[in-house]
């Protein structure tokens, strides 16, 4: 089986210059969900149709297993899938799909497919309670699929049938070939449309089978931005449900956005109003608090994040807590029941076991000791205005407050660092380390008072 994924609409109602597969739903475009279910469909090959000015899309999601075809000027569906039959074989079934229409199952799809056998036309159609705009499907007395007929070449008695076509459809390709050339444009629109196929097949004697979706939203597809607002609701909670199924807790599914691959441990519990992007990873006990952002993380087991923390490119140990309101960046990684408290921002840190920063610290570019201390208002001085530098912290050091650690420095063993110091030399082991001014008292000194109006 191969694969046609029409691509090339302009998208006129997005009112972007994004073209319109390109517009993302759950943080991927459009047209990337369907060409990863043709992906795990199996597809021999598959081809993606786009449009003049549309250069853009195969820029961002060129592979090696992608074929592509321009369609210009476009002339419909039909004019649409003829650009694509160059690139097939004569000698297999072609699957046609749609750029815009991204929750298409795989299930589905199989049973399309399977419907389709090795001779047969097989259609996806669906019933619908409003079908205004939908081409209608039309059978005979017998209930055999006759042909489609669009809403504006459509009678009145026909525009009263609730059964419409999705447009996606199976069929042999060398049949295919045949029935495009012979396509017409004699229509309201103008335009080559790949259903006037279905009256062809049926006058050829080649049966034409119907299905339908597990569910109706798998055939919805996006025209404006409200409407893929209404899929991304609906996609999340697809999502949401397939996490709860799982064992997960979600406080309040509604409230959940997933925005890549998100994979739990058993016992995982995510408040309001959290934001996975990219791929993480929460192991066994996980707790997510409200107001969570976490992208490209990896927290273990019996981690606690706490309420509007940022976490990014980091990997946890175990029993960690983070937050609230703390940030770690790119190149994080935190062992075992490490502690990182409110304003706490760590980047490109390695911090070890058992160590903690409990308020109003930022560690960057540094290695973290074992049972370290970093009191508030610390911070490690990792750039220079060019260049940064490295600052090595040893196991059980404890640094007092409002401290700054001027790298490149090695904070040696067992150190004390005395509170408002400015550390620009290497520490010793196990010896206490100051640096402050001499406290100085002005006798007879008055604060200034201020002047009166005139």
């Amino acid at each position: 089986m191969e694969v046609i994924v029409l691509a090339a609409g302009k998208g006129t109602r997005m009112n972007s210059r994004l073209p319109k597969v390109l517009q993302p739903l759950a943080g991927r475009p459009l047209l990337a969900h369907v060409l990863d279910t043709a992906r795990r469909l199996g597809a021999s090959r598959i081809c993606v149709v786009y449009g003049h000015g549309g250069e853009v899309v195969r820029e961002r999601l060129d592979a090696p297993d992608l074929a592509w075809a321009l369609q210009e000027p476009q002339l419909g569906t039909g004019h649409a899938v003829q650009q694509a039959l160059p690139q097939l074989a004569d000698d297999g079934h072609a699957l046609v799909l749609y750029g815009d229409v991204p929750l298409i199952g795989e299930a589905t799809l199989g049973r399309l497919v399977a419907a389709a056998g090795s001779r047969r036309l097989a259609l996806l159609t669906v019933e619908l309670d409003d079908p205004t705009g939908y081409g209608r499907i039309i059978r005979d007395a017998a209930g055999r699929v006759q042909r489609i007929v669009e809403q504006k070449d459509a009678s009145e008695d026909e525009r009263r049938v609730r059964e419409v076509n999705t447009g996606i459809l199976v069929a042999p390709t060398a049949r295919l070939r045949d029935w495009l050339s012979r396509l017409s444009n004699d229509n309201a629109q103008g335009e080559y449309y790949l259903t006037d196929i279905i009256a062809m097949a049926v006058a050829e004697d080649v049966e034409v089978a119907a299905e339908q979706p597990d569910r109706v939203s798998e055939t919805l597809g996006v025209n404006d931005k409200r409407q893929l607002a209404e899929l991304e609701r609906i996609h999340q909670r697809d999502i949401a449900a397939r996490l709860m199924a799982a064992g997960v807790t979600l406080l309040d599914p509604a409230r959940i956005d997933v925005r890549g691959t998100l994979s739990c441990g058993r016992d995982v519990e995510i408040d309001v109003n959290c934001l996975f992007e990219g791929s993480v990873e929460l192991a066994d006990g996980v707790r997510v608090g409200a107001n969570c952002v976490v992208k490209n993380a990896r927290l273990g087991a019996g981690t606690r994040l706490a309420p509007f923390s940022h976490v990014e490119d980091t990997v946890t140990g175990e029993a960690c807590v983070i937050g609230p309101y703390a940030r770690t960046r790119p190149g994080t990684e935190l062992a075992d029941d490490v502690h990182l408290g409110n304003f706490v921002e760590v980047k490109n840190s390695k911090v070890a076991s058992h160590s903690k920063a409990n308020h109003l610290a930022y560690v960057g570019d540094a290695d973290v000791g074992e049972r370290v201390n970093i009191g508030a208002g610390t911070i490690t001085c990792n750039y220079d205005g060019a260049n940064k530098h490295r600052t090595i912290i040893g196991d059980d050091v404890f640094v007092g407050s409002d401290t700054q650690l001027v790298a490149p420095v090695t904070i040696g063993d067992g150190t004390t660092i005395g509170a408002g110091s400015t550390i620009v030399r290497d520490t010793p082991q196990n010896k206490l380390t100051l640096s402050r001014a001499k406290q100085v008292t002005i006798d007879n000194w008055k604060r200034p008072v201020k002047k009166p109006k005139t």
